[in-house]
């Protein structure tokens, strides 16, 4: 089997009202064809629309590299992508994903050829990874922004509940005062009660002093995680807030390939590993870095990508639960749906995807 063509698509998909200042995702998609007729779905994306045009450039560099390959050899054309990129010598192992849009373009590459495999073989994508199980607890992400004032969290957070989630993650960081971040957490457990889950994510905006001050009254709310703290590259930083409180910290998710994340396990400077599916460069870097968790002892959380990355949650036993942030679904017609707080994978070939062309046509850029 061999890769013959491709096709590309640039989107600009709505978020959740107060999500960011732009209001909008971009996204390139790709269809990867076959000689054996077999069509492989992936995407590359979740920035603004002020790289979009480098990064379809990239994507479209890349699937002309891959044409001619096997598909189905997905490792070695990771490799050559990255190593193209500047992550090491072609033809060679890389030495890490490069930072930017070289890796986040290559992502695009292996979540197809994943979609691919899974097609050629008949079986899921989350059984040809491990198979650990079908349905994989998730939680809501894509709402509870700090620009909800106290009284829309408390509106909002039991919506979610009646929807059918028992986790969710609210953000912290803009208040002027610890107090006033303090007081969010309050309103949060109240509205929902004990026996909802509750994240927390700073996204880098605290020190490391504010982080364990702050921090230290979080065990009174029982909070699930805190992410992101301090700055990403603070790895000791990181390491004294994870040694001075009793709630776990969860990071990753800014870190481009694997070498980061041995610092990040190695100086104990997290409790839960969360990389994320484009600065990884795909299922197949994301995969790697799960699986060093699991040498360490620590569970792995994903970040963003809940359709595609259910499969890499579901298909490993340090899988802990999937972020449901909703920025990527209106491209895809169908979803796993939820079930008792889990979502439930699709036994369809490949990922069990399809784009919605109404909706891509619709959000074309």
């Amino acid at each position: 089997m061999k890769i013959t063509g491709y096709t590309l698509q640039t989107v600009s998909l709505p978020r959740e009202p107060g999500a960011t200042s732009s209001g909008n995702s971009f996204f390139v998609t790709l269809r990867l064809q076959t000689g054996d007729g077999i069509e492989g779905l992936g995407y590359a994306g979740f920035g603004s629309a002020l790289m979009g045009k480098a990064l379809k450039e990239a994507v479209e560099m890349m699937a002309g590299v891959v044409v001619g390959s096997d598909p189905e050899c997905v490792e070695a054309i990771s490799q050559r992508l990255l190593a193209l990129a500047g992550g090491g010598e072609p033809g060679g192992r890389t030495t890490g994903a490069p930072a930017g849009t070289a890796t986040i373009a290559a992502a695009a590459i292996d979540i197809a050829l994943w979609d691919i495999k899974g097609k050629a073989a008949g079986q899921p994508v989350y059984k040809l990874l491990g198979g650990f199980r079908n349905k994989v607890p998730v939680y809501a992400s894509g709402w509870l922004w700090r620009t909800y004032d106290l009284k829309a969290l408390a509106d909002k957070a039991p919506q979610l509940v009646e929807q059918g989630f028992r986790a969710m993650k609210f953000r912290l960081g803009a208040e002027k005062t610890a107090r006033a971040e303090i007081e969010r957490v309050r309103v949060m457990r109240e509205a929902v009660g004990p026996d909802i889950d509750l994240m927390i994510d700073i996204n880098q905006g605290w020190t490391v002093d504010q982080a364990i001050t702050i921090g230290r009254h979080l065990a009174e709310y029982d909070i699930f995680w805190l992410e992101d703290p301090t700055n990403h590259q603070d790895f000791s930083g990181l390491a004294r807030i994870a040694a001075a409180l009793d709630t776990p910290i969860a990071a990753g998710e800014y870190h481009y390939g694997l070498p980061a994340f041995r610092q990040l396990v190695e100086q104990r400077s997290i409790d839960i590993v969360m990389p994320d599916l484009m600065r990884m460069g795909g299922i197949t870097g994301w995969m790697k870095a799960a699986h060093l968790a699991e040498a360490f002892n620590l569970p792995v959380v994903p970040h963003l990508a809940p359709e595609v990355l259910l499969h890499a949650v579901a298909a490993i036993p340090n899988g802990l639960t999937v972020e449901y942030m909703p920025w990527s679904l209106p491209m895809f017609t169908e979803l796993p749906h939820l079930e008792d707080g889990c979502l439930v994978l699709s036994e369809k070939p490949g990922l069990g995807l399809e784009f919605d062309e109404a909706a891509l046509a619709r959000f074309a850029v």
